[in-house]
């Protein structure tokens, strides 16, 4: 299951950018491999930095490390509610609140690594139990359509926005 295998029906336009910036990648080899680069990624940071923003209102990158650790759970319960056929419209959720109420800068960030870890990993164990057809079945998240196995996807391309943005904005 690769990224050129999805149809642009597949998720919402907004997510578009998410899938681009993956490239040509498979599903399970990158949420694997990509759980290891995070973590080494996120070693690398200087502890000055953990808690910097770059502009008034912004989060930090310990908000922007416990927003990715939500914002996976909540797509992968997507994924399992879709595979599971159940056609419930799913809700979105209001990222900001999330942030401000999760109090990331009150934890040590090798507590928000292994957070990320042991939900990256549960990830992966539950995709590794999707068939090809629990993968294409469709569903509705946010008022838009989207696949189970473009969730997946979604979830590697969020990551790697964030990624970019700590790169290109907190650690210069």
């Amino acid at each position: 299951m690769n990224t050129s295998s999805l149809q642009s029906t597949e998720y919402a336009t907004f997510y578009k950018p998410y899938i681009e910036a993956l490239g040509e990648v498979v599903l399970m080899n990158e949420l694997e491999q990509s759980l290891s680069f995070f973590i080494n990624f996120l070693k690398t940071i200087p502890i000055e930095k953990q808690e910097f923003r770059y502009a008034e209102g912004k989060w930090t990158i310990k908000d922007i490390v416990q927003h990715l650790i939500d914002a996976e759970r909540i797509f992968v319960y997507r994924a399992l509610r879709i595979a599971r056929k159940d056609k419930t419209p799913l809700p979105g959720f209001e990222e900001n609140e999330y942030v401000e109420t999760a109090f990331a800068n009150n934890r040590a960030m090798n507590d928000l690594m292994d957070e990320f870890t042991t939900v990256r990993k549960a990830t992966i164990s539950l995709f590794k139990t999707f068939t090809e057809e629990q993968l294409l079945r469709m569903g509705t998240a946010s008022e838009k359509p989207v696949s189970v196995r473009a969730i997946g996807f979604i979830t590697l391309g969020h990551q790697k926005h964030h990624e970019k943005i700590i790169k290109e904005r907190y650690l210069k």
